[in-house]
Parts: C-alpha cells; sequence; structure tokens
C-alpha cells in the first residue's frame, strides 16, 4: 500500500499558481520518492507543487504552456519588478479591471508575468483555460485579493535560482534525463477512446498517441537508470500502459475542479512507478 513506502514531509514553500490538476494534496498525503537523487526533472509543470516541496539541488521543470513558462523564468530572474506589477494590480483590482486586463495582448515579458498570475488568483476557481484563439477566457471569481500577507517572491526567486526552466515538448525533457535523476511525471489525464481520444491541453492537443509516447519515453528513461512516479488517470487503458515494467497503487483524493462546492466529490488517480520501492 502507498502508506508502506518511504514519503516526504509536507511542502518546504508552497506553490504560489493555482493549477487545475495541482499536486498539492498529493505532497500533503506523502508520496514516494528515492532516498537520494541528483536531479528532480518535471517535464509537466503546472504549480511545481513537488519541486517546492522536495527543494531540490538541481533541476529541470518544463512545460510547453509558454506563458506558464515565462512566469516561473520571470519570479527567478526578475522578482522584485514582477511583485511590483502584481501589487499594482492587487491595488486596481476590480470587475472593471479583471476583463480590462484579461484583454490585452501583451508583449513584455515581465508583464505578461503580472496578467497571467493576476488572473489566476482572481478568476474562478485558478482555471488556466483557453478558446480556440488561444486566448484566456475565465470569468471573473470571487477573490478579491491579489497578494497574500507575507508573499515573498525574493524568496521564490531563491529556490527557483536552481532550475533550468524551459519551455518544450515532455518527450524532449524526459530523454534528458538519467541515473541519479528523479523524473515527477503529472501528464494531462487523456484515456483511450474517451472525448475521441484527446483532451484540450492549453492551445494543443494532448492525444491518446501522445500517452503513448510518455509511456515509451518514461521506459526508455528507466532503462537510462531514472527513477519514475508517475500521476495519471486511475483507468484500465492508463493501467493496461504501464502495466509492464511500472508498479501500481490507486490512491484517492477530493475533487475540487467544479463550480461549486457541492459537485465536488471523492475520485481515485493512479500512481505508476519504476525504479522506486515496489507499492506493495
Amino acid at each position: 500500500m502507498i502508506d508502506q513506502l518511504s514519503v516526504v514531509p509536507n511542502a518546504a514553500a508552497s506553490p504560489f499558481l493555482k493549477w487545475a490538476g495541482g499536486k498539492r494534496w498529493l505532497v500533503s498525503r506523502g508520496f514516494p520518492k528515492p532516498k537520494a537523487f541528483n536531479r528532480l526533472i518535471e517535464p509537466f509543470l503546472g504549480s511545481a507543487a513537488i519541486f517546492f516541496s522536495l527543494r531540490p539541488n538541481q533541476a529541470i521543470l518544463a512545460d510547453i504552456n509558454e506563458e506558464l513558462i515565462n512566469l516561473y523564468r520571470v519570479i527567478r530572474d526578475s522578482p522584485s519588478e514582477f511583485e511590483a506589477l502584481l501589487r499594482s494590480h492587487h491595488d486596481q483590482h476590480s470587475h472593471d479591471h479583471y476583463y480590462a486586463v484579461r484583454k490585452q495582448i501583451i508583449e513584455d515579458d515581465l508583464e505578461r508575468a503580472a496578467k497571467m498570475l493576476y488572473l489566476n488568483r482572481t478568476c474562478l476557481n485558478g482555471l488556466y483555460r483557453v478558446n480556440r484563439h488561444g486566448k484566456f477566457n475565465v470569468p471573473i471569481g470571487t477573490k478579491t485579493s491579489v497578494l497574500a500577507a507575507g508573499e515573498n517572491f525574493e524568496n521564490y526567486s531563491k529556490i527557483l535560482s536552481i532550475a533550468d526552466i524551459v519551455c518544450q515538448d515532455f518527450e524532449e525533457t524526459i530523454d534528458l534525463s538519467g541515473q541519479g535523476d528523479f523524473l515527477f511525471v503529472d501528464p494531462p489525464y487523456t484515456v483511450k477512446h474517451n472525448m475521441n481520444g484527446f483532451v484540450k491541453y492549453n492551445e494543443n492537443i494532448f492525444s491518446w498517441d501522445d500517452q503513448v509516447r510518455l509511456a515509451a519515453a518514461l521506459r526508455r528513461a528507466g532503462s537510462r537508470g531514472a527513477a519514475i512516479l508517475v500521476t495519471n488517470a486511475d483507468h484500465e487503458s492508463l493501467r493496461d500502459l504501464y502495466r509492464k515494467d511500472f508498479s501500481y497503487a490507486s490512491i484517492g483524493r477530493q475533487s475540487i475542479l467544479a463550480g461549486s462546492a457541492a459537485h465536488r466529490g471523492c475520485t481515485t488517480e493512479a500512481l505508476f512507478a519504476l525504479n522506486l520501492e515496489p507499492f506493495d
């Protein structure tokens, strides 16, 4: 069972971003990891909950979402300037300001980053969703505070300073891994024969073929000696895909991706591990 494994303590730092499918809940439960590793690699970055909990000495943090990667780079490289812009949004926040910012087309990396986190913190349920033209289209939520009390982006910058932060396809990232690396892999939860085999992932399609490509890349990484933990949908098609080579466990959690608390319930997710202690 999962509680028989070596687990990590609660997060050493909390993520600054809310992200659909984020793994704060997994951090709070504890998750299997190598007893020692040299570098953490995350090919699907999201809120970086695992990175912030482990605080590794080296990391590759990657995602195909350009806006997401720009946000992490700006906070790493220009934290004080970023915080000043975010504070300006905090001071101006209103219904009109939200929608004015949402429709802005911004070229400057620093301003783009501040816009993204402002919208993330004030939109409905912290959801990141874009339309077919790649435009963020989530309505305003109920939160009125943009900056948390005592929030310190200089500290986030120091934590992120050890990381290479890259925008690229997951396979490119996984192919960088080898002996001494810990791969934490949290892809979009596509399953076979569901929604015609794909779900929307930013402006890109993450298909069942991508799930197959991901599993193949992870097996190659495992053969090079990387320790791997995968979270995915707890579905027969995924269990079949990872049945060979990987250990499996099902873990329950509370679902929070719904418009109202009344529609949020319990669900299970799958954990698949390679070159880690087995689940049983």
